[in-house]
């Protein structure tokens, strides 16, 4: 079970996915390459060995990223796992270096630094489901 969180453009303005307009297409992020570079750039620790599929970890929290094998990449979608609010750095990192946003799946709002309710929402709905913390 993951907290799912997509990095994609979208409208100035927009802070939840009921801001989206239906006829709205997302311009892509980059090249594969560029896209590739900038993730290693903004979170050195990744590993990328798969270009399509990279992984991130730290004691406390892991996040998977599915590039995809697209050119040019439309979106990243971050599959994140564990518990620690500093999973957010990176997640924000990597969203201002793809010149981006970081929107929650969950909650459908757009993520901000020092946001945390949705992060927290989806521990609680984990732990209640799993039955114990992860």
């Amino acid at each position: 079970m993951s907290w799912d969180v997509l990095l994609l453009r979208l409208p100035d303005g927009v802070t939840s996915a009921q801001d989206i307009p239906a006829d709205y297409a997302p311009d892509p992020l980059g090249t594969r390459l560029d896209v590739l570079a900038a993730v290693t750039r903004a979170v050195p620790g990744v590993d990328l060995s798969d270009p399509a599929w990279g992984e991130l970890s730290s004691p406390t929290w892991s996040v998977e990223f599915n590039i995809g094998s697209e050119d040019p990449v439309d979106s990243v979608m971050l599959h994140i796992r564990g518990s620690g609010d500093d999973v957010l750095t990176p997640v924000l990192r990597l969203a201002e270096a793809l010149r981006c946003k970081a929107l929650d799946c969950a909650q459908g709002a757009v993520l901000t630094s020092g946001q945390t309710s949705g992060w927290h929402a989806f521990q609680q709905f984990r732990d209640r489901v799993v039955g114990t913390s992860q």
